[in-house]
């Protein structure tokens, strides 16, 4: 099965040539990394079955596995540790939060055969660590013939993907039975991936690791920031990973809001920076003066900041009045809005949150979070926010709970594995 999937694999690439080429030279993220991901890495260790792998697709899988890489490393000084990613953006965070972690750094391989072989000799791994549901045939199965062992942890599976998922069983779940272990975040989580072919001994729910996350800046940190961006007397409002039509929303909202509270302004923070151009466009349009972060403009003089920076958004929910978390308004489902509370801050979202749908039912329920159905109920609910300090502050305190209550996901895996 896996050389006849080898084979399509590769005949489908070769008719796609074309297109793969355009795409490469129009957008330089899907070149990035090429020569790694075919199989070139540079990096050589002669001290076999001493290296440990852990692989995060992109930003927000990196951003999970930090503090589980980072307890690792301290119940295993003696080993060598890799960090694979598959994005540019995933490949950029990386090396910032893992410099003075891991021994190496690169790209995770292409799942051709020569691609993955390549990728095992040069790193002789004892176990790798891929962080939420990454299934790659080729490399899973290799894996399994060379003796390495594979845990998935932090594993997910939407009910979108899981509709998809369950078409091609027959042929994933021999793919799934070759890991080691796989530990999900909840328990419908775990129904899933068992309904599409993994056996019941294989699969185990360990919490998820984004409730492990600790603030990770000092009080000096945030009082930099804040002088930067000169937010004193201002209540700043964070639209987070924003997508088409977000922006739109977001600053018809934001306009509103200003109406009623002269002192808000507006940190908006685009999800691609291929999108900042098309954002920028809106700005223009919006009749209100904004500024770029890049450009160290703060908020004495604009309105709005366009965060078109990498790897601060995190960071500066720890400024912020409330957030509105994006990729809930586009249908995308959502983006991880822990990363704001776990500063305390209240959250919005829109209704389309099926890519966190257990952390929200948690936020919800313990009433730190509020999802709304449209601009309208955004709108209202953050005036309300504004407007209430009795309701703002219990919004606070109970983000501040949910942690407590929650944790535990790190120390589960680091057991387990």
């Amino acid at each position: 099965m896996i050389i006849l999937y080898n084979i399509v694999l590769i005949v489908l690439t070769i008719i796609f040539i074309p297109f793969i080429l355009l795409a490469f030279i129009i957008q330089p993220k899907f070149r990035a990394g090429f020569f790694e991901k075919i199989g070139f890495y540079s990096f050589k260790t002669n001290k076999k079955d001493n290296t440990t792998i852990f692989h995060a697709v992109s930003v927000g899988e990196t951003n999970a596995i930090k503090d589980l890489v980072t307890e690792y490393r301290k119940k295993h000084p003696e080993e060598i540790i890799v960090i694979t990613t598959t994005t540019k953006t995933g490949q950029e965070i990386a090396q910032k939060v893992f410099k003075n972690i891991a021994d190496k750094i690169t790209y995770f391989p292409y799942d051709f055969f020569f691609s993955v072989l390549s990728f095992f000799n040069t790193f002789k791994p004892k176990k790798i660590i891929i962080a939420e549901t990454e299934i790659w045939p080729c490399f899973i199965s290799i894996a399994k013939l060379k003796g390495i062992k594979v845990y998935c942890v932090n594993g997910r599976i939407s009910p979108h993907s899981y509709d998809g998922y369950k078409k091609i069983k027959l042929f994933l779940s021999p793919i799934l039975n070759r890991y080691t272990k796989i530990f999900m975040q909840s328990n419908d989580d775990a129904k899933r991936i068992i309904d599409i072919g993994a056996k019941d001994d294989k699969v185990e729910v360990m919490g998820n690791l984004k409730f492990d996350i600790t603030p990770n800046l000092s009080p000096n940190e945030i009082m930099k920031f804040e002088e930067d961006l000169k937010t004193k007397n201002y209540r700043i409002f964070i639209a987070a990973s924003t997508h088409n039509p977000e922006d739109t929303i977001v600053l018809n909202a934001f306009s509103k809001l200003k109406k009623e509270y002269t002192n808000s302004k507006l940190l908006i923070a685009p999800r691609h920076p291929q999108r900042y151009e098309e954002v920028i466009k809106l700005l223009n349009e919006s009749g209100l003066k904004w500024g770029k972060r890049s450009q160290n403009d703060n908020f004495i003089d604009n309105d709005i900041i366009l965060l078109d920076t990498m790897g601060e958004l995190s960071k500066l929910f720890s400024i912020c009045y409330a957030a509105y978390i994006g990729g809930s308004f586009s249908g995308t489902g959502g983006h991880n809005p822990l990363e704001a509370t776990i500063w305390n801050k209240p959250v919005i979202s829109g209704p389309s949150t099926f890519n966190f749908k257990d952390v929200y039912k948690i936020l919800t329920d313990k009433k730190c979070a509020k999802i709304v159905n449209d601009e309208t109920e955004l709108i209202k609910s953050l005036i309300n926010l504004y407007s209430n300090k009795n309701e703002y502050n219990e919004f606070c305190k109970n983000a501040k709970s949910v942690f407590d209550e929650n944790k535990g996901a790190i120390n589960y895996v680091l057991e387990r594995i």
